[in-house]
């Protein structure tokens, strides 16, 4: 398989922001966003997906955090997409329960090239260390709509909003790793529905 790297770039009124993505690394992470708990979150998608992150977010963060959150999602569906090309070879279907403490988490991506995202965390808080607990739906339906992948995330149980997080992003890079791992069976081979992957 060729190698699954790619770089993006998105500069808007409010953000300037630059992933950069390794489909097949080590769990390496970089961050530099200003929003602490979502570099946390986002170093477990890297650690668990084994997926190299390289995050630089420059945002109107004076304002709110908004604006950086949806658009660090828009940018890293882009570099995700960007870095599998054609999808050929691709196990296609991922999912994860994890599990921490009292809280569990299940999610299910399918790389269809149809963006769809159902998202049901209750969340406990409104906040985790400033970061509005409602702008993780922001986060992943920016990256639902550019990665064109469906995807769904059920927080199963759980009343620490911080583990309530924690899993959901847990699970969601160890069901992109599954997703994105080769396949041998089906290699050069694109799975597909209805004439769409």
């Amino acid at each position: 398989m060729a190698e699954r790297t790619a770089s993006v770039t998105r500069n808007t009124l409010e953000t300037q922001i630059t992933v950069t993505v390794n489909l097949d690394g080590s769990g390496q992470f970089k961050s530099v966003t200003g929003i602490p708990f979502l570099d946390h979150m986002l170093e477990q998608v890297a650690r668990h997906g084994l997926i190299d992150l390289d995050i630089h977010a420059n945002g109107d963060l004076h304002i709110d955090a908004h604006h950086t959150v949806e658009d660090l999602g828009i940018t890293m569906g882009q570099a995700i997409s960007k870095a599998l090309g054609d999808k050929k070879g691709i196990t296609r279907y991922g999912h994860s329960y994890v599990p921490l403490d009292e809280a569990l988490s299940r999610v299910v991506i399918d790389f269809s090239g149809r963006p769809g995202l159902h998202f049901a965390v209750p969340f406990t808080r409104a906040s985790i260390n400033g970061l509005d607990t409602e702008l993780f739906f922001e986060f992943f339906q920016g990256f639902v709509n550019h990665a064109l992948v469906t995807l769904h995330i059920d927080n199963l149980k759980g009343h620490n909003s911080h583990h309530q997080a924690e899993t959901v992003f847990k699970a969601f890079g160890r069901a992109l790793r599954m997703a994105l791992t080769a396949d041998e069976r089906m290699q050069g081979i694109m799975p597909s529905t209805k004439g769409c992957l």
